[in-house]
């Protein structure tokens, strides 16, 4: 999800409840992103699954498609919702399109038969985190470490085993270690080139033509499927899958 105010949709409910302590830091999440993994060495993070054997990936942030040039990436933040995840789920398959679903831990916690339709219909799973703390680069690396490493078990439980491949932070908020801590757990931090404000509820037109006219930026594009009503979000995919398909390009995922 975009980065806006606040904690985000799921921030103020979960983070009570957790009992986060928030931490003020000065970098910003763009700062985050772009720096390297530098600095002083963070601290090997601890086993989601002892004993699973995990390949660590790249900690630099993905945006490109294994596509190739006329690659597209549609992915979807903040589900699953039993509302709308259906819906854009019933698009997808219409246009025979695969997506990268980026699940918040609770989400995927209450509702484990929507995370196992996702991936028996063929798409891959991105770890959201645990409550969409939009002020994750503002945290502890304890919080940090946390809010990942457990989404990453609710969600791999939810789904009857299949681990998210990708962890892409709320509101973009990386750090350094965020990006290590998933790096070594196979999860490569995701990004993106297109925000369609989607959560905004701008409209479907307006949602299609930042589609248009922000491809150019790259090839990975962000919609929500969750935090509202996402009508807006179901009718611009019906009108979007088959613009993008009309003008060459292939669907795929986030090069690992």
């Amino acid at each position: 999800m975009g980065r806006h105010s606040g904690r985000g949709w799921y921030g103020k409910v979960v983070g009570a409840a957790l009992g986060v302590t928030m931490l003020a830091v000065g970098a910003s999440v763009w700062t985050a992103q772009a720096g390297p993994v530098g600095g002083s060495s963070p601290k090997a993070a601890p086993s989601a699954t002892p004993g699973t054997d995990v390949k660590p990936v790249a900690v630099t942030i993905a945006h490109s498609s294994d596509k190739g040039e006329r690659g597209v990436n549609i992915t979807i933040d903040d589900g699953p919702d039993p509302v709308w995840t259906p819906q854009v789920l019933d698009v997808l398959r219409e246009y025979g399109v695969k997506a990268t679903f980026c699940m918040v831990g609770t989400q995927a916690q209450a509702h484990p038969d929507l995370v196992k339709k996702v991936v028996a219909d063929g798409h891959l799973l991105c770890n959201h985190s645990v409550s969409h703390d939009t002020t994750m680069d503002k945290q502890s690396r304890a919080y940090q470490s946390q809010q990942i490493l457990d989404a990453e078990r609710m969600i791999t439980k939810a789904s009857g085993g299949v681990r998210p491949l990708y962890y892409r932070a709320p509101g973009g908020a990386f750090t350094p270690y965020s990006r290590s801590v998933a790096a070594a757990r196979g999860m490569r931090p995701l990004g993106w080139n297109v925000d369609t404000k989607d959560f905004e509820q701008p409209g479907a037109d307006a949602i299609v033509a930042t589609v248009q006219r922000e491809l150019p930026n790259g090839p990975t594009l962000l919609f929500h499927d969750a935090g509202g009503d996402r009508s807006q979000t179901v009718e611009a995919l019906r009108r979007i899958l088959p613009w993008l398909k009309e003008q060459g390009y292939a669907f795929g995922f986030p090069v690992r």
